[in-house]
């Protein structure tokens, strides 16, 4: 059963259809967004998260075309993106361009593949707002054109993706243009992210929160959340646009664990490692790899800003597990000091804090929250926080009170109180 106002969104994806298309949609799929709960910036560097789907994101519905054209339609802000899938790729911006990096990545890797379709959307997540509106967007555009082209079946298909964290790593490396095992990649849309997005939106469950690791993609378990508990995340009002206005800023953080990689391949002769797997590759691997920092020079990075980066990570890292027992035994104690100590090396190691973000964090603690981090791309976007169920609804109002008093934000401002929901599913009901 679709719950009543995931119902309505469906409706107004599928009103946006009919206006276009006269046959009904084939299929339909309900795609959400996500919580990135600890895991600041830690996916890309073969670190792990801890993740929750929430209740809102996006609808879906497509039917197939007999051309090699896909139209997309946005039904609620009314706007319609047309991508040749058998043309030669060109520069579009905005949510467009998620559309057609999705769109020309599948025709280069699946040659052949029937991918035209009519594709509606509806999406009642803030855009920009750190909650993964656009990796949302590229899960549910892909599972359409999956449909649409009964990849599944297809051999080349097969070969690389067995699992939902297959599917989950590969739809990252669409979005970020990285080659995914055998299948070449291209400019992607700009960003230098990993696969957490797609995967919590992929793979999370309703009612827990999931522990991942990452390149490769691994459920490495999950916690039911503690029944009492609510999740209230606030928006800034700052869009964190991490393929547009922050571009260079996000990319800054990964090509910083970039660079570390390069180093320390460099001084072993070896190849293809994440940070993660330099680190672990023995008992001195932090040590030596700060040595390195301090002694080798990095075109276009200071000493201080990567071993400020790799802190951050192992840092980070190393809370993930430690906050999937707080929930495990609702340990509001525990949480509250990890996501203190997360919170503050975002913003004085990771450096992707805004004063808003700052503030929000805060003003979380001030009134009530016993846990509370910003959480996403940065340089703006969201803040969760965590109360009780019977508090939830009052420490909400006093919350984006005291933001607004504090803040005066030009944006709009956004909030939500709600539990982990399920990842992304499709729908057979019309």
């Amino acid at each position: 059963m679709i719950p009543p106002d995931r119902a309505r969104l469906l409706r107004i994806a599928r009103e946006g259809f009919a206006h276009h298309v006269d046959e009904e949609p084939e299929w339909q799929w309900s795609v959400p967004g996500r919580i990135e709960i600890f895991g600041k910036h830690t996916d890309y560097a073969g670190g792990c998260s801890l993740l929750a789907a929430v209740p809102h994101g996006f609808m879906v519905v497509a039917r197939a075309r007999t051309d090699h054209v896909v139209r997309v339609i946005d039904a609620r802000h009314h706007e319609v993106a047309v991508i040749d899938a058998a043309a030669f790729p060109t520069t579009r911006t905005g949510w467009a361009n998620y559309a057609a990096v999705t769109v020309h990545r599948l025709a280069r890797n699946f040659p052949g593949a029937a991918l035209g379709a009519d594709i509606a959307i509806a999406s009642d997540l803030p855009r920009a707002a750190g909650l993964s509106s656009s990796s949302a967007l590229v899960v549910g555009l892909a599972s359409a054109l999956i449909a649409r082209a009964g990849l599944p079946a297809r051999d080349d298909w097969k070969a690389v993706v067995t699992s939902t964290e297959d599917l989950a790593w590969y739809l990252g490396c669409v979005e970020n243009g990285l080659t995914y095992k055998t299948l070449t990649g291209t400019a992607g849309v700009g960003t230098h992210g990993g696969s957490q997005d797609h995967t919590a939106i992929l793979g999370c469950r309703a009612g827990h929160v999931s522990q991942y690791g990452f390149m490769p993609v691994r459920a490495l378990g999950e916690v039911a959340m503690p029944a009492g508990w609510r999740f209230v995340v606030l928006s800034s009002g700052v869009h964190a646009d991490k393929a547009g206005s922050v571009r260079e800023r996000y990319n800054r953080a990964s090509l910083a664990v970039r660079a570390l990689v390069d180093l320390w391949q460099r001084e072993n002769g070896t190849e293809g490692e994440s940070l993660a797997s330099a680190l672990a590759s023995g008992p001195d691997g932090e040590a030596r790899l700060r040595a390195l920092v301090a002694r080798v020079p990095v075109p276009g990075f200071g000493a201080g800003e990567l071993t400020c980066r790799l802190t951050q990570f192992v840092q980070e890292t190393a809370r993930v597990p430690e906050a999937a027992q707080a929930f495990a035994h609702a340990d509001t104690r525990a949480l509250g000091a990890l996501t203190r100590a997360s919170q503050q090396d975002a913003e004085a190691l990771l450096g992707n804090q805004i004063p808003e973000t700052v503030a929000l964090a805060r003003l979380a603690y001030d009134h009530g929250a016993f846990a509370a981090s910003s959480f996403g791309a940065g340089f703006g976007g969201s803040v969760w926080a965590l109360t009780t169920a019977d508090e939830a609804e009052v420490f909400a109002a006093r919350w984006l009170a005291a933001y607004i008093r504090t803040c005066a934000p030009t944006g709009r401002v956004e909030h939500f109180i709600c539990t982990p929901a399920q990842g992304a599913i499709a729908l057979t009901e019309s």
